[in-house]
């Protein structure tokens, strides 16, 4: 068997000993003169084993994150002029963004290379086509080190005429300290609770809290959505000038916005003997915009069953696997209280059994069989009933071998049914 040669006894090897040094950089200014791969690979090679000056150094990085660039480039063009791509493009296309912004996070890149590759990402923010708005996003800020850079990232994305870059801007202009820019932007757009709260927030900053309080208080009347974060700013407010009835509202405001079982039991705790006495009616009223899932759970946190199995008789079994979940656990807290009406629903997720189907639909209608035949063989105990069901359903689709066999997998005694 032939020995297998080392890097260092190949004929490459030898040639790179023999070659003089001119030759040698003659060859790798080649070799990465149209290559930005191996162009950065030098880079990267040479910094980590050479000893250079910190202007090189700084020079060096630049560069290198410019044949990073060039490197994605042709794919982020292709991104952007069709949408999206493959998932193998797109994941690399990040990879790349992200590993330019981790060398432009670590402060060591000339200023000159900063605005080149600023300039170079941001016709693509404004194109908002090439499904990587995030990491460009944080490349865009990453290459700004001074206020005067981030300024000149703000007015480029102003002038982008664009709602969310504009509240970009914005930001920037509040984070540098021009608040006649940031106010000016902020006072256009005054319709969510959001936007109320992050003004209110920016003079309460800027010790103009008597303003900042006014603010919000309009905000809670005035606003249309979004208050989450608003109301929870007041509320702080009120709790710590002991305002306890202000608080209390607000909680409750809180709670019955897109009410949830954990939103019912936490407010519930917040609340005193009394003020549970004084909110309780006003809560149940305002159960009736709740979802039917979420306002089964809180019934049944109540231990109002009759109007959880009211509730659960008026709806199908659901077809989405999630929303199915949530039912058969609250089906299965009923199914000694009231065998008959859980039996019902779940019989109403079987659907048409004559006919053809998916296997997956199959699988699925098997699982809801398997739930009919614990009601009534382990809950209502009446055997004789769930095999004439059973011998009905199988009879019917004997000439079905995938209904058989998903069936037989998922349904208990499947195959014994005779």
């Amino acid at each position: 068997m032939a020995k297998v040669k080392t890097k260092k006894d190949t004929a490459l090897a030898k040639l790179i000993s023999a070659a003089p040094p001119k030759a040698l950089s003659d060859l790798i200014l080649y070799l990465a003169e149209d290559d930005p791969g191996i162009r950065r690979q030098c880079f990267d090679y040479l910094k980590e084993n050479t000893a250079v000056s910190k202007m090189l150094e700084r020079q060096s990085e630049g560069e290198a994150i410019m044949s990073i660039w060039a490197e994605l480039l042709p794919d982020l063009e292709d991104l952007d002029a069709y949408g999206g791509g493959p998932y193998g493009v797109e994941d690399q296309v990040w990879e790349l963004l992200y590993e330019i912004t981790k060398r432009l996070t670590s402060k060591k890149v000339d200023e000159t290379y900063r605005r080149e590759i600023l300039d170079a990402v941001l016709p693509f923010i404004k194109s908002r086509n090439s499904g990587a708005g995030d990491a460009l996003d944080e490349l865009a800020y990453a290459a700004c080190y001074s206020d005067s850079e981030l300024r000149y990232l703000a007015q480029s994305l102003e002038a982008m005429h664009d709602d969310w870059q504009t509240s970009n801007a914005r930001n920037i202009y509040r984070q540098i300290g021009d608040h006649d820019k940031y106010l000016e932007l902020r006072l256009k757009v005054m319709e969510v609770g959001a936007d109320y709260h992050d003004l209110a927030e920016f003079y309460w900053e800027t010790g103009e809290k008597k303003t900042s309080l006014q603010i919000a208080r309009k905000g809670l009347k005035k606003a249309r959505g979004r208050m989450d974060e608003l109301r929870a700013f007041v509320a702080g407010r009120a709790q710590e000038s002991g305002d306890r009835a202000t608080w209390i509202q607000l909680q409750f405001d809180q709670t019955t916005d897109g009410l949830t079982l954990d939103k019912y039991k936490k407010f519930k705790t917040a609340c005193t003997k009394e003020e549970w006495e004084a909110y309780e009616p006003r809560l149940l009223k305002k159960m009736k915009g709740a979802g039917k899932t979420e306002l089964m759970k809180i019934h049944i946190n109540r231990k109002e069953y009759d109007r959880v199995v009211r509730l659960l008789s008026k709806c199908r079994y659901p077809q989405n696997k999630w929303d199915s979940e949530a039912g058969v656990r609250i089906a299965k807290k009923l199914e000694k209280r009231y065998p008959e009406q859980v039996l019902k629903w779940y019989l109403s997720g079987l659907g048409n059994l004559c006919s053809n189907q998916k296997r997956e639909e199959y699988a699925r209608k098997a699982g809801v069989m398997a739930k009919v035949r614990h009601m009534l063989v382990d809950v209502m105990n009446d055997e004789t009933r769930w095999k004439k069901l059973a011998v009905k359903v199988k009879k019917d689709n004997l000439r079905r071998p995938a209904f058989q066999q998903e069936f037989a997998q998922t349904v208990p005694g499947w195959e014994a049914i005779y």
